[in-house]
């Protein structure tokens, strides 16, 4: 007896002095020291709780009958219940060995609209908010959607929305709920300036940074939208670029993004202080890895003493370094860059310190922000996974190459301490981006080709399996025809391997003396053998058909001015003929630009073997390399050279037309398609067996347009040759098989539009033979918007 009533007076004293009043947001605990110790109940009793149920009150409680509890259990148990987000009042009170909850319930939602919204649609509001169908009426919860509303809303230029919500009671303690928006008008970009900057001027840096100066097509780029995201990014591009450009001291004194209300236009300023320009100095390698000597390392090194100092060099020089280290048997080497500038000589030596490491394990490898790219994608990146040893330098090159994929606006990598000291997290934050694309591309020649447009869709990141698929189809005046279907896979089985097929068909007429029809297919892999050299091997079968028509008659004299020479008739009386090859080509790729190339080469050679079955049997080589140099860094002129050359040789029987080369305007621009070359007495191109081209080329900013509006001007000279026969010509005269150089000069706009890259070129033939075809004005236009 004595005993129980200790504990109806310890349980009577809690009651009195442990009652936990919980209103609203608050939360009060009314207690004295006494309550502090630990009591017991035998039954929980929960009352209000008539749509969220008893049971899922208990759920939150962590008392329980029969277990000890105290103050700190009551108010763990009353957040509890206010994070459901069902109440909007919650009480805990102990009566005798009963614990009792009273509850107030919130509304639930019974429905959530958008009004007013144009510029998003409902799903993807829907998306965004917190407020669901079922889900309970929260005045906070509705509070934060309207800033995640707000954030959508100015991820895409509307910082001015305005957004207000509306109730409307529909009973049974249900209500509905419409998110009021007024979008307002787009939030423009008015001036990016840039303050302090000797070295290059504001247009060249506008073309580093992702924020762009509102414009009359912005509506279609959406690069003129302000976030802060998007200026810290900037901030690193412009890092990036003047550390690699030799500027080791460049940093940023400020950012700042003002903006005009009256006008809603923004007003970007970079106050940036460049800093001395350095060149290396001398460059070395310390090992002090048991087995690796430091000569064996040193030509793994891409900074050369006396080149401009280039913090991306230095960084690959690390990778290439670390790589060569663990393939002998040290995974946790680490590789330590140790400057040693002077200032006198403005010179950095570069000292590459190479030890064994700390031994470290991948725990995991956490993906986030990823909307629409599966995480098998981005993990496919990583030369490690999970319980690998961890290397920093993998970690950059998989940094490196996610954004080179170009399906995400952000790429950071970061790490935190995993369970154990030896554990590393390596967390990867990206932020999906569009990457489907409707492309136009568009061709004129002024002779038979006339006006030749094509419409292609493609998508380089298949529902989100980093898959490529592009379908195209194309037409011009003269009944040509193209169909196109490509299809790769990024990696193949498994492996770093791309592999794929193209599906085409192309269709035209030749002055209406005979139509020619072709179809066929590509199997093709790609091997990455460095990162800069990859190998393709590929096999093609393709069907091909030469058909007469309109003034073109069999049979008729083989004489100068028939309307079709003897080659093109045999090519029609025999019908169709099958091409089999199997072809390896060899791209070497160091371009630090895909869209505007400023510096690096990009060379292609391929040999092809033709005579698996089929018509044609042949061995062709040909390829093509071009370089790139940055005259004038600050007036933005870029010079780039390039040479081409191919010969065939036939390994059976004669040649066919189209077994052999076919060079002109593509090449020598100035030139028709097929404009010189072999040909016969009647004007017909019969191709030939070898041929050499050159081109120089100077591109600079057009005056009085902003950099950002990317059109630029080019001046221009080309030269080639093409010739040799080994077609059968059946007696007939066929001039131009002797070398003979054509060149022309020129002049052309660029423009990289919102719509693709379109160009005009002006060309004159200034050594050319009486027998070519000539075509001073080209246009085209290529790539997507």
């Amino acid at each position: 007896m004595k005993a129980g009533s200790r504990f109806l007076n310890a349980v009577s004293a809690f009651a009195l002095s442990a009652s936990v009043v919980a209103s609203g947001a608050g939360v009060s605990v009314l207690a004295s020291a006494s309550v502090a110790q630990a009591a017991v109940i035998r039954s929980v009793q929960v009352r209000g709780a008539e749509r969220a149920g008893e049971e899922a009150v208990r759920a939150n409680l962590t008392i329980q009958p029969g277990v000890s509890f105290t103050n700190a259990d009551i108010d763990e148990s009353v957040k509890r219940l206010y994070s459901t987000g069902y109440f909007s009042d919650v009480r805990i009170s102990v009566s005798g060995s009963t614990l009792v909850v009273s509850v107030s319930e919130n509304q639930l939602v019974n429905q959530v609209v958008f009004n007013g919204n144009r510029k998003i649609k409902d799903d993807k509001l829907a998306a965004v908010v917190q407020t669901q169908s079922l889900g309970p009426y929260n005045q906070e919860m509705i509070n934060a959607d309207i800033e995640r509303l707000r954030e959508a809303y100015s991820a895409i230029g509307r910082g001015d929305v305005e957004i207000t919500t509306q109730t409307a009671p529909v009973g049974e303690g249900r209500v509905n709920v419409a998110f009021v928006i007024n979008e307002g008008d787009r939030t423009k970009i008015a001036d990016i300036n840039f303050v302090g900057n000797q070295a290059y001027g504001d247009g060249r840096l506008q073309s580093v940074i992702l924020t762009k100066e509102s414009g009359p097509l912005s509506f279609l780029t959406r690069k003129d939208v302000y976030s802060q995201d998007k200026l810290r990014a900037d901030e690193d591009a412009l890092r990036q670029f003047y550390y690699n450009h030799g500027y080791p001291d460049f940093r940023i004194i400020s950012s700042e993004a003002v903006l005009d209300e009256t006008s809603n236009q923004y007003n970007i300023t970079f106050t940036v202080e460049e800093g001395p320009r350095y060149r290396f100095g001398d460059v070395v390698v310390e090992s002090t890895v048991d087995g690796v000597s430091s000569e064996d390392l040193q030509g793994l090194v891409r900074t050369k003493t006396g080149d401009v100092y280039d913090a991306g060099d230095v960084q690959k020089s690390m990778e290439a370094i670390s790589q060569r280290v663990a393939s002998a048997g040290y995974p946790f080497a680490r590789v330590t860059p140790r400057g040693d500038r002077n200032f006198e000589t403005q010179t950095v030596g570069v000292s590459y310190l190479v030890d064994q490491g700390e031994r470290a394990y991948v725990e995991r490898i956490e993906i986030r922000g990823n909307t629409r790219t599966r995480d098998y994608v981005i993990r496919r990146e990583f030369d490690f996974s999970e319980g690998d040893a961890f290397n920093q330098q993998m970690v950059s090159r998989a940094k490196r190459r996610l954004e080179a994929l170009g399906y995400f606006t952000t790429v950071n990598i970061s790490t935190s301490q995993g369970s154990a000291s030896d554990r590393v997290v390596v967390i990867v934050d990206v932020e999906d981006q569009p990457t489907g694309s409707f492309g136009i591309g568009a061709g004129y020649s002024a002779g038979g080709d006339g006006l030749i447009l094509e419409a292609s869709i493609e998508e380089k990141n298949f529902l989100g399996r980093g898959q490529f698929i592009r379908v195209a189809v194309g037409g011009g005046l003269d009944d040509a025809r193209s169909y196109n279907l490509s299809f790769t896979e990024p990696y193949f089985l498994g492996y770093r391997l791309a592999a794929g097929f193209d599906l085409f068909k192309n269709q035209t007429s030749s002055e209406s003396y005979y139509d020619y029809d072709e179809q066929g297919v590509t199997l093709r892999v790609t091997a990455p053998i460095t990162e800069d050299l990859a190998t393709t091997f590929r096999y093609t079968y393709k069907q091909i058909e030469y058909e007469g028509d309109g003034d073109w008659q069999a049979g008729t004299p083989n004489t100068a001015g028939d309307n079709l020479s003897a080659p093109y008739e045999d090519l029609i009386n025999e019908g169709e003929f099958v091409q089999s090859s199997v072809s390896q080509t060899l791209t070497y790729n160091t371009l630090d630009d895909t869209k505007l190339a400023r510096e690096g080469f990009y060379v292609s050679a391929t040999h092809e073997y033709a005579g698996l079955g089929g018509d044609s049997e042949f061995y062709k080589i040909y390829g093509r390399a071009r370089y790139f140099h940055l005259l004038s860094e600050e007036a933005d002129i870029i010079g780039s050279v390039a040479v081409g050359a191919g010969h065939v040789v036939g390994t059976g029987d004669d040649l066919n037309v189209f077994d052999q080369f076919m060079v002109g305007g593509r090449q020598i621009r100035g030139f028709e398609n097929q404009g010189i070359g072999p040909r016969m007495l009647n004007g017909d191109a019969i191709g030939g067996t070898t041929y050499f081209t050159a081109s120089a080329e100077v591109t600079f900013p057009m005056p009085a347009f902003p950099e950002d509006f990317g059109l630029r001007g080019a001046v221009f000279a080309d030269a080639g040759t093409l010739y040799g026969n080994d077609v059968d010509t059946s007696g007939e005269t066929v001039q131009g098989t002797s070398m003979a150089w054509r060149a022309s000069v020129g002049a052309g706009i660029q423009w990289a539009s919102p719509f693709g890259s379109i160009r005009f070129d002006y060309a004159v033939p200034v050594v050319k033979e009486d027998f070519d075809e000539t075509q001073e004005f080209r246009f085209s236009m290529a790539n997507q918007f």
